[in-house]
């Protein structure tokens, strides 16, 4: 364990660095040697000049807010660096639960104490850069900016031998400057956040519990304070918690970002614009599919809407036990706020179908808004998923008319795909086996079946059972484009 350090020390090292700071900005020079990117035409010319540093002319660090992965991983990440006390209880606590996680420290806090730095290193963690001071960069010029990401990276170089790849601003807010600053300091990337959590205020211990579960996600980034948050040290067992109920591993940020792929512009992917506006709808022809018309013993079983991670993902573990694949209408707008979950339900090779954007009653709105919401729906889903959806279309509520549906199928959706079995199982009043003895009493050869992802409903609980008794009665399964589409 790392000692304590005296007063003195932490005044006088803090001291030495202001001192050397001082001198850098005077005189264009490293703090600790050659700089990083000693190559660069323009910051050679500034050292030789002494003229003020100018923006970087080439391309910007990544904005990481997140990792475009469906590996079921995430990343615990820590902001500044608190006194030794809190230190070693952090360390500890991340110990009793097995996380490894990366750690953003400011350069001055390293100068200051660079035994915590090395022992975090020593337990198994990762240090990146919080930049020097901590200070708002959005209000910086490009010179200040540049100073507080490039002497931040030597300090932590020096005192830690380890070079930063990352970076975060103490609030998580940057700009282009940022961005560009930290490229020029050699940084790859500009870390923000999925879930930030400050400090608790009156929560109970189910409150925080559920809080936590709702933001764990794939790729996902948690951010916590080890400096300013006086809760830190109890956040922890909650996320271990959370990641561990849902099945999904806390990994240090670089083993996250290596295994995140790149995401293609929406217009650069096959099918983006299958679905367009056209109001010119009144001839528009349509298929209602309310049964798969068939004999044999086949059935879809379609869920509607969004969910969390947790949610979503145990759906997806039963019908992997049971080698199904299933028919999943999304509300695009979930998608779009977590695309990996969407992908994931790709992945895993069920269709992925529109419910539109926003989850209105179609039959409450104008033609513009049906069409808007469903064209917006298409593209987000496209873009989450890296393909062009199952252009299914089903109406949230199940209402549609004529000329809804007419609509609908002039923008490019002409299947629109209903339902012949539901049981109500959005209603948390619908227990699991109310939910089972509905969908055995009403499915016949061909059955599409109405189900949801939403969270805190019984239909994780009614699925398994329901699947068994299904197949007990001689069913098979098969996604709705298999069927409905040909």
């Amino acid at each position: 364990m790392f000692s304590l350090n005296k007063k003195n020390d932490k005044r006088t090292a803090t001291l030495i660095l202001a001192f050397l700071l001082t001198m850098s900005i005077l005189t264009g020079c490293s703090l600790f040697g050659n700089r990083s990117n000693s190559g660069d035409a323009n910051l050679a010319a500034g050292e030789e000049t002494n003229q003020p540093q100018m923006p970087y002319n080439g391309e910007m660090s990544k904005a990481i807010p997140f990792v475009y992965t469906t590996n079921k991983e995430l990343s615990l990440t820590f902001n500044g660096m608190g006194d030794e006390e809190i230190m070693a209880k952090l360390l500890d606590e991340l110990d009793r639960y097995r996380i490894k996680a990366t750690f953003f420290l400011p350069g001055e806090r390293v100068a200051e104490e660079p035994d915590i730095a090395n022992e975090i290193l020593a337990r198994g963690h990762e240090i990146e850069n919080n930049t020097l001071n901590q200070l708002d960069l959005t209000n910086l010029t490009y010179e200040q900016v540049y100073k507080e990401i490039h002497v931040s990276n030597e300090v932590i170089k020096k005192e830690t031998g380890v070079t930063p790849q990352y970076l975060r601003t103490r609030s998580g807010d940057y700009n282009d400057n940022v961005r560009l600053a930290a490229a020029q300091s050699g940084l790859s990337g500009v870390v923000s956040y999925s879930l930030n959590l400050h400090e608790w205020q009156n929560e109970t211990e189910q409150e925080k519990a559920n809080y936590i579960r709702k933001y764990v996600t794939r790729g996902g980034i948690i951010a916590l304070d080890s400096e300013l948050d006086t809760h830190v040290l109890e956040s922890v067992p909650f996320i271990a918690k959370a990641a561990e109920d849902v099945g999904y591993k806390l990994i240090p940020l670089r083993k996250l970002i290596e295994s995140g792929h790149e995401r293609k512009p929406l217009e650069q992917i096959p099918g983006y614009d299958a679905a367009k506006i056209n109001l010119n709808y009144k001839d528009a022809k349509y298929q209602l599919i309310n049964n798969l018309g068939m004999n044999k013993k086949t059935v879809s079983l379609t869920f509607d809407d969004w969910g969390t991670d947790y949610t979503v993902t145990k759906l997806l573990d039963i019908l992997a036990k049971y080698n199904i694949k299933a028919t999943f209408f999304l509300r695009a707008n979930g998608a779009e706020k977590n695309p990996n979950l969407a992908k994931a339900i790709a992945d895993a090779g069920h269709d992925v179908a529109n419910h539109t954007y926003s989850h209105p009653v179609i039959t409450k709105i104008t033609p513009e808004q049906l069409q808007q919401e469903v064209v917006k729906a298409h593209q987000v889903i496209t873009e989450a998923i890296q393909q062009k959806p199952t252009m299914l279309f089903r109406p949230p509520t199940g209402a549609i008319d004529d000329d809804r549906a007419r609509m609908v199928a002039a923008t490019g959706y002409t299947d629109i795909a209903m339902y012949d079995v539901t049981v109500f199982d959005w209603d948390s009043a619908s227990d699991a086996d109310h939910i089972v003895n509905g969908i055995l009493d009403q499915t016949v050869s061909g059955s599409i079946i109405l189900l949801h992802m939403l969270d805190d409903i019984h239909t994780i609980e009614a699925l398994p059972i329901a699947i068994e008794k299904l197949r007990s009665k001689g069913y098979e399964f098969v996604p709705m484009s298999q069927m409905a589409l040909k």
